[in-house]
């Protein structure tokens, strides 16, 4: 594709162009149009919750735009491009339920197993009667959303899931946890006999064509790596934890989040196996309102509220514990679906969304993490211009 002004397209070069704005198109016509929603939509978000730069990535039907916007780093003013890598946080999440699809693919494990099977330390304690399922969901019965300061290391994160004890009976309450997809990561990696690290980077990124997207940044690309900010404007980034690369440990670019997202929706150019894979991530397992959980992904019926998109993604879901509707048998993967997944760190915020019967999708990469709310609202404004039928999204 050929890199062109996004301010040209939008006939507002001169002031676009200051401030580093970019796209990516073959048809002028229709990036023009895009270009000046994005810009109208991008600009006074990130004015009115102080974010440095964001890198947009569009796809609709084949067609794929990417636009960047602002800095990476203010120190240097080094400006946001299509090399720019940002931590996207629980977004991770999505590409460590792939691999546990995957192993599940290749025999390697059966999701509905007591996660003890494959992990013998936690053999004769409560996840004699917790399915990796179970933890994949967030329904393990009550692990906290982080661990506690105590946790520092391998032996400590055993002895911590020793001696914790659930509230609830596996499957019957949603509480969002690190924790528990990251010992759902875990264990999958376990299965397949190799590193969760090595699996990603071997595995899972080639699988997908990624060329930068990474759990360590290598040492050639640390200069393409932006730093986030914090609430007080300090430059930072994520710092190493226990099962920080299986709950939010990938750094990567929009033009690298947006091949996921398309693959997510046509998976044509990978093997059987993948597919498979990938599909399964989209299989919902209980409800929460308006929202179906999937693995990693969470899912609403197109099309969407975007009242529904708030409350599914808001602080309360996130924070606190929720009573699940399950649903028996499971709901096999469909089309007319809203599937989506934020993701943040101290100094960064990302949201990914696609729908599928309409082969259009979108991630927004940001160096601050700024409310999630407003990162819906946007992408819910962007993603209804491209629909086939505008009049089917509800009034914003």
């Amino acid at each position: 594709m050929t890199k062109i002004s996004a301010t040209k397209l939008a006939m507002a070069a001169a002031a676009l162009l200051c401030c580093g704005a970019g796209a990516h198109a073959a048809d002028r016509s229709d990036e023009g149009q895009l270009a000046r929603v994005v810009d109208e939509t991008i600009r006074p978000l990130m004015k009115e919750n102080g974010v440095p730069g964001m890198a947009v990535a569009v796809t609709a039907r084949g067609k794929r735009y990417i636009f960047n916007y602002g800095l990476a780093s203010k120190a240097s003013a080094q400006k946001v491009t299509d090399e720019t890598l940002f931590e996207i946080g629980s977004i991770s999440k999505t590409f460590t339920a792939t691999l546990a699809s995957y192993a599940e693919a290749r025999g390697d494990l059966v999701l509905s197993d007591p996660a003890g099977k494959y992990l013998p330390a936690l053999a004769g304690t409560s996840f004699d009667d917790i399915s990796l399922l179970d933890l994949g969901t967030y329904a393990a019965g009550g692990l906290p959303l982080q661990f506690p300061d105590s946790v520092t290391d391998q032996k400590s994160m055993i002895d911590y899931y020793r001696g914790w004890r659930p509230t609830y009976a596996a499957g019957t309450y949603r509480r969002y946890s690190n924790p528990s997809i990251g010992l759902f990561g875990y264990l999958a990696a376990k299965s397949m006999g190799e590193p969760f690290a090595d699996l990603m980077e071997k595995r899972i990124f080639p699988a997908f064509r990624l060329t930068s997207t990474f759990i360590a940044v290598p040492q050639d690309r640390l200069d393409d790596y932006a730093y986030g900010y914090s609430k007080a404007g300090k430059p930072i980034r994520v710092t190493r934890g226990v099962l920080d690369s299986e709950a939010y440990g990938v750094k990567t670019t929009a033009a690298d989040l947006i091949r996921v997202v398309e693959a997510n929706m046509d998976g044509t150019s990978l093997d059987e196996t993948m597919r498979r894979a990938i599909a399964a991530t989209h299989t919902g397992y209980f409800k929460v309102g308006a929202m179906t959980q999937g693995l990693g992904w969470e899912m609403y019926s197109y099309p969407t509220k975007l009242d529904d998109l708030l409350a599914g993604n808001s602080s309360q879901m996130a924070l606190e514990p929720h009573k699940v509707t399950r649903l028996v048998p499971p709901a096999a993967p469909r089309e007319n679906v809203w599937i989506n997944k934020t993701g943040s760190t101290n100094g960064f915020g990302a949201y990914a969304a696609f729908v599928p019967a309409e082969r259009i999708g979108i991630v927004m990469l940001a160096n601050r993490n700024y409310p999630i709310p407003a990162r819906v609202k946007a992408a819910y404004r962007i993603l209804s211009t491209l629909e086939s039928d505008p009049g089917s999204a509800d009034a914003r």
